[in-house]
């Protein structure tokens, strides 16, 4: 008796994950495992200091395909942790680890309908090439070019350098702290000129 296989699955060969979907799950696996016990840490130290529901922000964004998502981020830019704190989503597949910046629905909105959106093909990501060119430096609309250029020609090799990148900089600051023997003064320190620690 010949039995048959059933339509669902007839014909159908199982979609295999990209390279850089791979690269995404074992690489966003490994570091959220190693950065969990500190993003735990920093998230019980924001929830003492600020009471329940300060530790987490979340925000609507715009994934691949059009597809909402919430991102949530904690309320923390130390030792790049508020982007750590990302990496479920990563291993979610709502973002990637290299890509475009997510798009909030207001800007998703406001973009011009081209015959062809570059931004729905792509998974947003933890960072990007307009991020390690440091996007404070340039015209308005320079970042959307440099991702446009990602869109049209990532590759693996692409990813690396721009994840080499985006953890050299870290890095380098903290050794540079290191080095000087004492933190930089961040830009929420109001302190008033003149202003002088008891000796």
């Amino acid at each position: 008796m010949q039995t048959r296989t059933p339509r669902s699955t007839r014909g159908r060969t199982p979609r295999l994950p990209s390279a850089k979907r791979t690269l995404d799950l074992t690489l966003g696996t490994t570091l959220l495992l190693l950065a969990a016990p500190l993003i735990a840490a920093a998230a019980l130290a924001l929830a003492v200091r600020g009471g329940p529901g300060s530790a987490w922000t979340h925000a609507p964004r715009i994934g691949a395909g059009g597809r909402p998502f919430t991102l949530r981020s904690l309320r923390t830019r130390r030792l790049r942790l508020h982007v750590l704190s990302r990496l479920p989503h990563v291993v979610r597949g709502e973002l990637s680890l290299v890509g475009p910046a997510p798009l909030t629905p207001a800007e998703a909105l406001g973009r011009r309908t081209d015959a062809r959106d570059w931004r729905l093909e792509l998974r947003p990501g933890l960072t990007g090439l307009a991020q390690v060119r440091h996007r404070s430096a340039m015209p308005w609309d320079a970042a959307d070019l440099l991702d446009q250029h990602y869109a049209e020609h990532h590759r693996l090799r692409l990813d690396l350098a721009i994840l080499v990148r985006a953890a050299g900089g870290p890095l380098r600051e903290t050794a540079a702290r290191l080095r000087h023997g004492k933190a930089r003064l961040s830009d929420t320190d109001h302190r008033l000129p003149g202003y002088r620690t008891a000796e």
